[in-house]
């Protein structure tokens, strides 16, 4: 096993652009990729292209007649209702099979890297399109890169794979194409079903022997509650499940600017997640083989690229000091490309800090609430003890 980290990047990653106005706009990975290059941290990971998911690929998650569906829409730019393309979320255009399996292939490149030991982890921040089910689009994706590349090793032989989805919005689609397979555990924090798009993810969603773990979340919770339920859940699951491979979603858009959702993290928060999750992929994987994707993320300036530089940094081995002042040379690209004024440092100014549940709950909390919603319905499937 090479402890190598990849970074999948090819600059046609930005295609996957669904128009003016749209909030998944591709100038967010575009800005990523900068600042990470700024710092140096592209020079620690092996930075390497990839090809386009074929059919076959795309089959291991997708109905037939949706990916034949999107060529069409491809071809011709037309809306296909049917299928969830050229809604408001999802608009139809020319180009979009094509843009869309880029961004597969590029978490499928990932996953083989980690999977034959070429790397021991490795991130494609253009993917993590949690939303996208067997055979629609939804939520501004198209496919479902995660769940492919979770497939696809599982066909070559994987035993168990777990996916831990940080995205403020429930990670459906994964969910959904797993939740009748052990093998899979999905776990899911996100802001609550009940006032948060798409409305699933609920603790009683439990899947197949508790394979699916869903922390809904109240609107407002910050940093010091979400790191909280955080480690109330996910931490004893990974060391109980031991899986292979350790698949992440880095969906940032639970930063409180981000303007879709209602968390309130800071960037701090999240760096230290991304920390947490390194951390435990080194722990509990085999090998500590970690495959991370970007996801959500709609705060194009201010938030997508210092978050995203932060995982990439992290997964290098090479954490960046919060406190550390952005390029000179970035700040002048972005107020070049969006009439913006660039972040001047890599934080916010917090120090995260949480208590942990093992010290007592309190049920007129509804982050605790929340926690013991879920570990109450998935702990004991796992031999664990739900009380703290």
């Amino acid at each position: 096993m090479s402890d190598a980290v990849r970074v999948i990047w090819d600059d046609a990653l930005t295609s996957y652009d669904f128009g003016r106005g749209h909030p998944l706009a591709p100038i967010r990975v575009e800005l990523t990729m900068a600042l990470a290059r700024a710092f140096g941290v592209l020079d620690e990971v092996e930075v390497v292209g990839c090809a386009p998911a074929t059919d076959e690929d795309l089959a291991l998650v997708h109905k037939r007649d949706y990916v034949d569906a999107v060529k069409r829409v491809s071809v011709s730019g037309r809306p296909d209702f049917a299928y969830g393309l050229g809604t408001t979320d999802n608009p139809a255009f020319k180009g979009v099979h094509e843009a869309s399996a880029l961004v597969a292939g590029a978490t499928l490149a990932a996953a083989q890297a980690v999977w034959s030991g070429a790397s021991q982890h490795a991130v494609n921040v253009a993917g993590g399109l949690h939303h996208a089910m067997a055979a629609n689009a939804s939520g501004f994706c198209v496919y479902n890169d995660p769940a492919m590349a979770i497939a696809w090793m599982l066909a070559q032989g994987a035993k168990k794979i777990a996916y831990v989805d940080v995205d403020v919005h429930h990670g459906d689609g994964v969910q959904a194409l797993f939740y009748d397979d052990p093998r899979v555990l999905t776990i899911s924090l996100h802001e609550s079903p009940r006032t948060l798009f798409p409305g699933t993810g609920f603790a009683e969603e439990t899947g197949a022997e508790g394979s699916a773990v869903n922390v809904a979340l109240p609107a407002g919770c910050g940093d010091t509650g979400w790191l909280r339920a955080f480690h109330a859940v996910v931490p004893p699951l990974l060391r109980e499940f031991s899986p292979d491979i350790l698949v992440t979603q880095h969906g940032c858009d639970s930063h409180a600017l981000d303007p879709l959702a209602n968390l309130m993290l800071s960037l701090d928060g999240q760096r230290t997640a991304y920390a947490a999750l390194h951390a435990l992929a080194h722990e509990t994987a085999q090998g500590g083989r970690w495959l991370a994707t970007g996801g959500g993320g709609y705060e194009l300036v201010q938030v997508v690229p210092r978050a995203w530089t932060h995982l990439l940094a992290e997964a290098a081995g090479h954490p960046i000091d919060p406190a550390t002042p952005t390029p000179d040379d970035w700040r002048d690209m972005v107020r070049s490309r969006t009439g913006e004024l660039a972040p001047l440092s890599m934080t916010d100014g917090r120090t995260p800090a949480f208590r942990d549940i093992a010290e007592g709950y309190d049920p007129d909390d509804p982050i605790d609430r929340a926690i013991m919603a879920t570990r109450n319905a998935v702990f004991p499937y796992h031999g664990l003890d739900p009380m703290p």
